[in-house]
């Protein structure tokens, strides 16, 4: 299932004005959630507040766009392409203010008119029924509904009042939250922004170009690619006020994402919506039926491609030795993680001269290194360093990601390396400002590790910097049998790697797998000899 969207171009006259921080948003999106608490199961909550704040989004964002058109607003009801989306007045967020009966029916027709007067918003928007009924009784009562809606009254969310990513902001909070009691976690639908926007920093997008996500969850990644792109080929005008804008001889970015949950396809769909991306969505599972192919059922290509897949996924061997695109030839990844399965996916994903940044656990760069005998990982890793493919891989600090405390790792491969034999390992576990419940990386957090990986330079302990870099030669990886842990050879204030414990556990399953196989060898030897 695939959805384009091609972007309304307007040019909106954007003031300086003081847009809703992250406490501020989470705290009424708990007040939200409160409403409708006892009639509704907490996993429940997101389907019902997600579309109503999805709704008053494009509500306030019509209200403003009817204002900067000013006398050309009341053509509007005539000339739907004045706008990016025509808001109908019975969805209008001021006309079912008023309503005093039938809430939840006067919702749902709401949501159904607006994909009535957009198709593309069809299966967006109106998924939920908000009058539904279970065992003859309203799942949610128009009391709670008005409690709900009064609640998301509080505050506007039009274009000047809120940052563009404002779903999957709502959407990670409401995740991390909730989605504990549907056997979820946040992490493997949304990446922390700060990571996205390192990363974006690190592909560094340019004119024309396609970019991918074949783990695309809420949108995350591909949206900060873009407001990356924007913010460096953007012009900002000056006319009693400011605006960005790309001027027209550049050439727009083009964005791929594929997306197995439905919810979460949902989401990306109405992210690249919100912001005018030119964005192709697909649903289901990349690993199985990867979307992007050509007629002749080979990969479509793109120049970058970018991802945050689920760590240490499980799937059984099958899912490569039955592969039919001809994406694993590097080796087969044990079945315990599926971190370079994922890896060898986006890199047949890649153009000639492509680059790509994934997120994977620390593990996924040094498990199998120092290993006696062989090792899938760590002879996968080995093929695409003796390939001269990897670029770079920076260390992140500790408990930035919403489902686990371990850090993280950025691997950067690139099939044009302009340094050619070596590899840039930064360490950046101490890059980050303490948080609660979780820490992020600052402004100067991201500007400083951007920095390092654009001008490809070491940084020493000594400096006043919050992170050590090294430049090892391809030969040097080799004498470490493979490990790329930036730890391993920038070491921050002396301190040893430490083996964590999710990688133990992976490693403890990857024994157990080889164990397993070296038995059922062993019986077919038995066989042959005519032993049992």
């Amino acid at each position: 299932m695939f959805l384009t969207y091609k972007p309304f171009r307007v040019r909106l006259i954007i003031k300086a004005y003081r847009l809703m921080d992250i406490q501020t948003l989470e705290t009424w999106l708990w007040n939200a959630a409160c409403a409708i608490r006892g009639p509704v199961d907490a996993p429940k909550f997101k389907d019902y507040i997600l579309p109503l704040v999805f709704l008053k989004r494009l509500s306030d964002v019509f209200e403003d766009e009817l204002t900067e058109l000013g006398e050309s607003a009341k053509y509007v009801d005539e000339d739907h392409q004045l706008v990016r989306f025509y808001i109908p007045k019975e969805a209008r967020w001021e006309h079912l203010a008023r309503r005093t009966t039938n809430l939840g029916e006067a919702l749902t027709d709401a949501v159904r008119a607006v994909a009535r007067h957009n198709p593309r918003l069809h299966g967006v928007i109106d998924t939920v029924d908000f009058n539904a009924t279970a065992a003859g009784q309203r799942i949610l009562a128009d009391e709670k509904l008005r409690l709900l809606f009064e609640e998301l009254s509080k505050h506007r969310l039009g274009l000047h009042d809120v940052e563009p990513d404002i779903l999957g902001r709502a959407y990670e909070y409401l995740l991390r939250k909730f989605a504990e009691g549907q056997g979820q976690s946040a992490g493997e639908f949304y990446t922390p922004r700060e990571v996205a926007i390192l990363m974006a920093h690190i592909l560094d997008p340019q004119p024309g170009e396609e970019i991918y996500d074949p783990a695309c969850g809420s949108g995350g990644l591909l949206i900060k690619t873009f407001l990356r792109f924007k913010d460096r080929y953007g012009e900002t005008i000056h006319d009693n006020g400011t605006r960005l804008v790309i001027p027209p001889h550049i050439d727009p970015l083009h964005f791929f994402g594929q997306e197995i949950n439905p919810a979460t396809f949902a989401i990306a769909r109405m992210n690249a919506f919100i912001h005018d991306m030119e964005a192709e969505i697909a649903l289901g599972d990349t690993m199985l039926r990867p979307a992007f192919l050509h007629s002749d059922g080979s990969f479509r290509r793109f120049h970058k491609v970018t991802a945050n897949p689920m760590w240490n996924q499980t799937f059984p061997l099958t899912t490569y030795e039955q592969d039919t695109y001809g994406r694993f030839g590097f080796g087969i990844p044990p079945s315990s993680s599926a971190d370079w399965g994922w890896i060898q996916h986006m890199f047949v994903s890649l153009t000639d001269g492509g680059k790509m940044a994934v997120v994977l656990d620390t593990g996924a760069v040094s498990r199998g290194s120092g290993n006696q005998g062989s090792n899938r990982e760590r002879n996968i890793r080995k093929a695409f360093v003796e390939r001269d493919l990897v670029e770079a891989v920076v260390l992140l600090p500790e408990n930035l990601f919403y489902n686990t405390t371990a850090p993280g790792i950025i691997l950067v491969l690139n099939k044009a390396k302009s340094r050619k034999g070596e590899v840039l390992l930064i360490n950046a576990s101490q890059a980050f400002a303490k948080g609660r419940p979780k820490n992020y990386l600052t402004e100067d957090h991201i500007a400083t590790i951007a920095d390092v990986y654009l001008n490809w330079r070491e940084v020493g302990a000594n400096e006043d910097l919050p992170l050590v870099s090294k430049i090892i030669t391809n030969e040097e990886a080799a004498r470490n049998d493979y490990n790329l842990s930036p730890s391993r050879y920038a070491a921050l204030n002396n301190k040893e790697e430490v083996l964590l414990l999710e990688e133990a556990m992976v490693l403890l399953r990857e024994a157990e797998e080889e164990r397993a196989e070296a038995d059922r060898e062993l019986r077919e030897v038995f066989l042959q000899l005519g032993l049992r």
